[in-house]
């Protein structure tokens, strides 16, 4: 009885060790993990020279308001409440507003993720949306993911200090919007992935 424990207690401490042993090669990178897919993608970047946004089919009209729901985030690093002023903005604009906080922690460091420049990140079902939206800010970054919902993402970085002005919008429901300059056919381009939330632990 005694033996047959001293051989399974041994065995397993000799299973555990193994898996310690296999899980600290791989955190030092001395060897590679069984699996491909990184565990958190990113969400945000702030370098956006090379990030491509897509142009609107001809004869695309704004979408009314109120059928834009928008997710804003406060992405400036700040504890300025930039979230809520820019969901009041956008409710008080007609806009629908479904969730509003700090930007999410997607490459898992413990702090929300931060943007100098601000970006509207969307999928291709909601590219007249992103447009839509992209009115009533100063030149912000456009972004296309792999989202399958018209819903459409803001993330006020830091470089942020007003909307523009509402007369100045420019928006009909009757005249088609125009695709800002250096955008790129939306076929050509490759959506970033979506954020895969950090494994527990």
């Amino acid at each position: 009885m005694h033996e047959r424990q001293a051989v399974v207690f041994g065995l397993l401490i000799a299973a555990l060790a193994v898996v310690g042993l296999g899980a600290l090669a791989i955190y030092t990178g001395a060897i590679d993990a069984p699996f491909d897919r990184p565990l958190s993608s990113p969400d945000v970047t702030d370098d956006l020279e090379d990030v491509a946004f897509p142009c609107l089919p001809d004869g695309t009209l704004p979408v009314a308001a109120v059928d834009v729901q928008v997710r804003v985030y406060n992405a400036s690093g700040t504890d300025e409440p930039l979230g809520r002023l820019n969901q009041e903005v956008l409710t008080a604009r007609g806009f629908t507003v479904v969730e509003t906080g700090n930007a999410p922690d997607a490459d898992g460091d413990g702090k929300p993720d931060t943007v100098t420049r601000t970006q509207i990140h969307f999928g291709a079902a909601g590219l007249a949306q992103a447009y839509t939206l992209e009115a009533h800010y100063p030149d912000p970054g456009l972004v296309l993911d792999a989202r399958e919902d018209a819903t459409v993402s803001l993330y006020v970085g830091s470089d942020f200090e007003d909307v523009v002005d509402n007369e100045l919008v420019g928006l009909s429901g009757e005249l088609p919007m125009e695709s800002r300059a250096g955008c790129t056919p939306i076929e050509q381009i490759t959506p970033r992935a979506l954020p895969v939330p950090p494994a527990a632990g």
